[in-house]
Order: C-alpha cells, then structure tokens, then sequence
C-alpha cells in the first residue's frame, strides 16, 4: 500500500477574537481552497483564564457548522432561543448553523483550557437548513484501546466502531489519537479524493515520508493521497516524538463551491453575504422558533 504524503504544514498565529480570547488560529482564510471544506480551525491551550473568560457574547451564524471540542476545560453556551448549557472535559458540541442562530460561548475558569473550534462549510444547498445541536458527552464516543495509543471516534467510524456522529450533511471523519512516546501509527481508512489533515495539539509528530522530522503542537498538516480515485486509500503513517502526541484526525469530501466569507457568516455569493447581514439590521436573520435535536 503506497503512502499518503504530508504536504502542507501551517502553524497558524497567535490572535485575539471575540471579547478577548487569545487563540491560536490555524485554518482561515488562507487556507480555505487547500483544506476544503474545513473553514477554519482554533486552538486554544491556556492555565490563565485571563487570557479567555472573556469569551464570545452574542453573535451570529449562518451557512456552516462549528464543532467545539475540548480535552480540558468548561465553556457555558446558550443561544437566543433559550438552549443553554456546558461543554467540559472530552465533550464536543457540533452545532449547525444553518439559516441562521444567534449565540454566545463563555469560557469558565479552569486549570487548563485545552481544545479547538473547527468550522465546517455547508453544502450550498443546504446552507439554510434548520438549525440544530447535538452535544457529545464522554461516554458517547467509543475509544479504542490499541498498543500505545488511544483513539476516541467522535465522528465517522474507525476499526469498525461507529462515531457519536454521521454528519447529516457533510460525513466528517473526527479521530482523537493519542500515541504513546516514539510510536508509529498507521490509518488507511479514509479514501483518496477526500480532505485530510492532522492537527497537532500536544507533543511532537513526524509526518513526513523518512518520518524523521517532528512537528511541535499547534499545526495542521494536510495528507494528500496519489490519486483522486475514490477507490484508492493510501496509508496516512505518523509518529510520536519523544513526549508522544495527541492530534486530531479530519476528513471530508469537498465541496468545491465558491466561498463568500462575511465574519461569522459564509456563504456561496457576496449577495448572500450582503442579504444575511441586512437581515441581521432589520431582525429578520433568525428563520426557525426552535432548532431541531440531531
């Protein structure tokens, strides 16, 4: 089996957003053709709460979905509809935009703030869905206990276990791994012709094909395959450094639409862009009473 190669690797840079959280923004707007149709992505790693309770009051969204998932702390979220609630250790909240949701995210004092936010582009056809939440607990992801690694399936399947999501309109593959000091490890379940990248949050990972240069926490590296043949899985091959490593596994399909960026909207046109927010001015941007319960 021929081997997915690393070719892209983006560190991000340091960024202040919302009301002053101090993040680590890794995808953005630079990256949106190569990592399609992951947005953007945050990670935020921090034991002084000073540098994140001030968290993101209101604000709206529309046309994507955000997935929050934290290894290490406690954020209260709520939305104008009246839904509220916490997103805590090894919890993810995957939240689906939609037509449009107003919300907030406050980040609690903990001893560490550990995880990311990733946005994931909806398809155009589906931007004005209704909106809806699933909140995923512990205990709802399975975890698979290998020699000298952990992973836990927060969406897709891996080794025949199911994820705590499908993905109702984009099928994302979410892995949490965790490797043990100098480990290999070896995945080829995701085919070809989809997105995949790796996002290094603790420790030190070799991607490369001598996996013999280590990245620190804090990067994405995008895993191309050699063919775009859907049929085709080339292996993705990693290790650990001498600390080990925990990243995230992602993959999708593209979309490969055309992307209209407004802040916290996306759409496909600058006209759709423009509609949303003049629906924000004149209070007609909220199009559903309730969102739906995955």
């Amino acid at each position: 089996m021929s081997k997915r190669k690393c070719t892209q690797i983006v560190r991000g840079q340091h960024a202040i957003d919302g009301a002053g959280v101090h993040l680590r923004r890794v995808l953005g707007l630079r990256t949106v053709k190569d990592f399609d149709p992951f947005l953007m992505l945050d990670g935020f790693d921090s034991t002084d709460p000073e540098d994140y309770i001030k968290g993101f009051p209101w604000h709206p969204h529309r046309g994507i979905e955000t997935v929050t998932y934290l290894l290490k702390g406690d954020i209260e979220h709520g939305d104008s509809l009246g839904n509220s609630g916490f997103i805590r250790d090894l919890q993810c909240q995957w939240m689906t935009a939609g037509s449009g949701i107003i919300h907030q995210e406050i980040p609690q004092a903990a001893e560490r703030m550990l995880g990311c936010q990733l946005w994931v582009n909806l398809p155009k056809k589906d931007k004005m869905t209704q909106p809806a939440y699933r909140d995923i607990k512990q205990q709802d992801v399975s975890v698979v206990q290998e020699n000298n690694a952990i992973v836990r399936v927060l969406s897709g399947h891996y080794n025949n276990n199911n994820g705590a999501m499908k993905g109702e309109y984009v099928k994302v593959q979410y892995l949490d791994v965790a490797l043990e000091p100098n480990i290999e490890w070896c995945y080829h379940e995701t085919p070809n012709d989809q997105t995949l990248f790796l996002y290094l949050i603790e420790g030190t990972l070799a991607a490369d094909a001598e996996l013999a240069k280590f990245e620190e926490k804090a990067c994405a590296m995008l895993m191309s395959g050699s063919s775009a043949n859907s049929s085709d899985f080339d292996e993705v091959q990693v290790k650990a450094g001498k600390e080990g490593a925990r990243f995230f596994l992602i993959a999708a399909n593209p979309l490969n639409e055309t992307v209209a960026w407004g802040g916290p909207i996306v759409m496909n046109t600058k006209e759709e862009l423009n509609e949303a927010f003049r629906e924000l001015d004149n209070n007609t941007f909220i199009k559903h009473n309730k969102p739906q319960e995955f």
